[in-house]
């Protein structure tokens, strides 16, 4: 004769294995769906990395300039260098202020040559070349801030 415990004990532990075999197959999709997202992950870096050396190999390369930036430089005035030597914004930015009837500021420049003068920051990239301009004597700069005309 079996004893009611032990038959009892038994039962209880086939109840819980029922339970694992019916979570089983849910963990077990659980497992191969993340063994596939990894599959996946793992191939992303690759890819990402040859189309990296790809863009790089058909870029053409960057020459580095040690000191200094890459734009023209603005030539100080001489006899025998005309404006056309300036890069061309300079040009622009010496007309203006040629043909204006009097003193103009960073703002009417910007204003002459197109620029939108209501959005902030968009003069800032300007305000330096007409005093580079002034500082190559090709334009005169007051003691207001503003631009003129050289004789």
């Amino acid at each position: 004769m079996t004893d009611p415990t032990v038959l009892e004990r038994i039962a209880t532990r086939r109840s819980e294995l029922d339970g694992l075999e019916e979570q089983l197959p849910k963990h077990l999709e659980e497992v191969h769906t993340e063994r596939d997202e990894l599959a996946v992950a793992e191939k992303v870096p690759a890819r990402l990395s040859e189309k990296v050396a790809a863009a790089q190999a058909t870029t053409a390369p960057v020459s580095a300039q040690v000191g200094g930036s890459g734009a023209p430089p603005v030539p100080h005035r001489a006899p025998g260098v005309d404006k056309g030597t300036l890069p061309p914004e300079h040009q622009r930015i010496l007309a203006v202020v040629q043909q204006a009837a009097g003193p103009v500021m960073t703002r009417q420049v910007g204003e002459a040559l197109g620029l939108d003068t209501e959005v902030r920051g968009a003069l800032e990239p300007l305000r330096g070349k007409p005093t580079k301009l002034a500082d190559r004597g090709r334009l005169r700069k007051l003691s207001d801030g503003k631009f003129t005309a050289r004789l």
